[in-house]
């Protein structure tokens, strides 16, 4: 059991225990029930009042003797008994709760929405019956006068489907896209639906009729809220005849008198977070609202917050115990709160637990177990162990027993209690010693720095010792936060640097400055009113005196520099060319160019560099341009565009190409052409021999 107080309310966490890991199968954690005194000092009020992975909703039945909570996984019901302090029954569902209420006293009637759209009803021996509504289903509310039930879910459409005569009815149509939540009023049972947009719209069942309509997300905009979008009602909770709580997605609470449009509060959680539930607590007229991280209890009429809950998981429902100051919140958590109320009847003794209760600290979770990580495992050399059952993977390490913890740390640093103990006494040393008398020494690193602190330390507690009111500067040595410029190696001056050479001037200046002040400020002369301004003349001088004379050691230092600077580049160059080893260049000669010689490089270079009328004589004498005298007096001058190596061997190859063919050609001078003449026989007139043309071979 935790008791924590908020504004002096003390408030009792009846679950907060020693707790066991979620991996442990149920034999297991009976065992260690059996064996581990701590988790049998634990109270259980009642048993097994848990779910194995999470709780969606959970209420009480009229006559206070059942509890019912519905949760995951696998998806099912527990109920339990609360003049036995047990478990009841368990059933398990097809899919998971989204609400559920109780319609008799007792839990032998029950209406489950399932998230697929089912509707299922049990009765006291299970289950009864299983019907489905045409949209997927948010909440839901029971009429009693009518039998009726109302689901409200991802449509605009309220379904009605009345129990008595087993068939859906007409719905109610409203104005909203999706209804997120509805109650019904149990005095006038008027019925209000939450809608998407941020609207509360209510309806009279007699008639099937609106007869009003809260707009609730302008309402709820209070100074300073950020708006990131449009705030939709999550939360409803009818309280009497007139008053309604209406709870948003953006974490506020709103108070409305049904006959006001205005509403008569508004109480933000300042999470940003959507309300969850409300409830309201009539003997102290308080509103029990909830979010994911806090629940808070605050008064109705003035919204003063009355006290908080704040549990380490987050929540989805609080059920208030009838007449009683006993909460369960969805992560199944037991709390007390005895501002509220006393403990209920079948947990009377609760009352002389906490009479005298002492607030105790909190304990580790997975008391018996070590959380360590892949590199503690090697450096403990209990790498093979990965996979195996003695530890746990969780996250980005691993859990182990602590025993077993203990005992291996023991065995790889077998000499850690020595080490340990030797600390110990020479922290004791060193303690004792500082009520001697404290010699100055001086620290290892910036001994120069040291030495002058102390020294203008001394001067300036000498010169507060002789004021009456003054008092001595804390000293750079004293100071916390810069002793480790004394201690570590890292932190030392080097004197020889750049910049301590440019900057030792100007503050050895300054400090020659402070003790001539203090100096001044230690006489205790006082100079009459005539000597005044020749004192301020002659310390004028003397300041400017002091500039100059920085100066004039700021540029000698800055000399000094430049010729150093100036004498290592001539030493490094010394060294590289000393290092240096001459090895031959080679030069790439361009294409179609021959190499003649060297002295030719040195003609083209000095060629280059002569002017234009010596060039134009040598390549006159060359033959390359021509100049002649007109007729007019003036001069014509004719260029023979030097060709290239490549355009004369292309030539060359040409010309030769030409005579070897010229050599290949045959003559055909020798031969002749001619027709020869033939006689042979033919035809003639007259009987007789003809004359005829015939061919000569030649």
């Amino acid at each position: 059991m935790q008791m924590s107080s908020v504004n002096d309310v003390k408030i009792y966490n009846l679950s907060h225990g020693k707790s066991l890991p979620e991996w442990l199968s149920d034999r297991k954690k009976r065992q260690l029930q059996k064996k581990d005194a701590d988790i049998q000092r634990r109270i259980e009020l009642i048993q097994d009042f848990e779910m194995p992975t999470v709780c969606h909703s959970i209420k009480v039945s009229r006559d206070g003797q059942f509890i019912l909570a519905a949760g995951t996984y696998k998806p099912r019901i527990r109920c339990y008994d609360t003049y036995q302090l047990s478990l009841k029954f368990e059933r398990c569902l097809d899919s998971d709760v989204v609400a559920f209420d109780i319609l008799s006293d007792d839990y032998s009637k029950l209406v489950f929405l399932h998230c697929d759209r089912y509707v299922e009803f049990h009765s006291q021996h299970g289950h009864y019956y299983k019907t489905r509504i045409p949209k997927f289903g948010r909440d839901f509310s029971y009429h009693y006068p009518s039998c009726d039930l109302f689901f409200v879910g991802t449509s605009s459409e309220v379904f009605r489907l009345n129990l008595e005569q087993g068939r859906f009815l007409n719905s109610l149509q409203t104005d909203a896209v999706e209804n997120n939540v509805c109650d019904i009023n149990p005095v006038h049972h008027l019925f209000a639906t939450g809608t998407s947009e941020g609207k509360v719209e209510c309806w009279d069942p007699r008639v099937r009729n609106r007869v009003g309509m809260l707009d609730c997300a302008l309402s709820s905009l209070t100074e300073g809220t950020e708006v990131q979008a449009l705030p939709s009602v999550s939360a409803l909770k009818f309280n009497g005849s007139l008053t309604m709580a209406v709870g948003t997605s953006t974490g506020q609470v709103l108070l409305y008198d049904l006959r006001s449009s205005r509403p008569l509060l508004v109480k933000d959680h300042f999470y940003n977070l959507p309300i969850k539930s409300l409830s309201f607590q009539d003997q102290l007229d308080l509103v029990v609202s909830s979010d994911a991280k806090i629940i808070k209890i605050w008064n109705k009429d003035n919204g003063k917050v009355f006290s908080s809950i704040q549990p380490q998981t987050n929540i989805n429902d609080v059920c208030i115990y009838p007449h009683s100051g006993e909460n369960n919140s969805s992560s199944m958590i037991t709390s007390s709160d005895k501002a509220l109320g006393p403990a209920p009847r079948w947990c009377s003794f609760l009352d002389n637990l906490t009479e005298e209760l002492e607030e105790s600290p909190e304990s580790t979770v997975y008391d018996d177990y070590k959380f360590v990580t892949r590199k503690d495992l090697e450096n403990l050399g209990l790498s093979h162990l990965v996979g195996s059952s003695l530890l746990r993977a969780y996250m980005h390490g691993y859990f182990m027993d602590i025993r077993l913890y203990h005992k291996v740390k023991s065995m790889a640093n077998p000499f850690a209690y020595e080490e340990y103990r030797k600390d110990k006494i020479r922290q004791k040393i060193e303690e004792s010693r500082t009520q001697r008398v404290q010699v100055k020494k001086l620290p290892k690193v910036n001994k120069d720095l040291a030495l002058k602190l102390m020294e203008e330390g001394d001067d300036e507690a000498e010169l507060a010792s002789r004021k009456k009111k003054g008092k001595a500067l804390p000293s750079l040595l004293g100071d916390d936060r810069f002793k480790v410029m004394f201690e570590n190696p890292e932190y030392q001056v080097d004197e020889h640097s750049e910049e301590f050479r440019l900057l030792n001037p100007i503050v050895s200046k300054v400090g020659l400055k402070r003790k001539k002040k203090l100096r001044l400020l230690a006489q205790q002369t006082a100079a009459s009113e005539q000597e005044e301004p020749e004192g301020r003349a002659s310390s004028e001088e003397e300041s400017s005196d002091d500039d100059k004379s920085w100066v004039e050691e700021v540029r000698e230092q800055r000399k000094m520099l430049w010729q150093e600077g100036r004498d290592r580049r001539r030493q490094d160059r010394k060294e590289a060319d000393r290092n240096t080893v001459l090895q031959p260049q080679f030069y790439q000669i361009k294409a179609g160019e021959e190499f003649r010689s060297f002295n030719d490089m040195a003609r083209k270079q000095k060629l280059q560099k002569a002017s234009l009328e010596d060039r134009l004589k040598l390549e006159e004498n060359s033959g390359t341009s021509n100049v002649a005298d007109t007729a007019v007096g003036s001069k014509q001058l004719t260029f023979t565009l030097k060709k290239s190596e490549q355009q004369r061997k292309q030539q060359q190859a040409e010309r030769e190409h030409h005579e070897e063919r010229k050599k290949l050609r045959r003559s055909a001078g020798h031969l002749s052409s001619g027709r020869g003449r033939g006689w042979g026989g033919g035809r003639g007139r007259g009987g007789g021999g003809g004359r005829g043309r015939g061919r000569g071979r030649y």
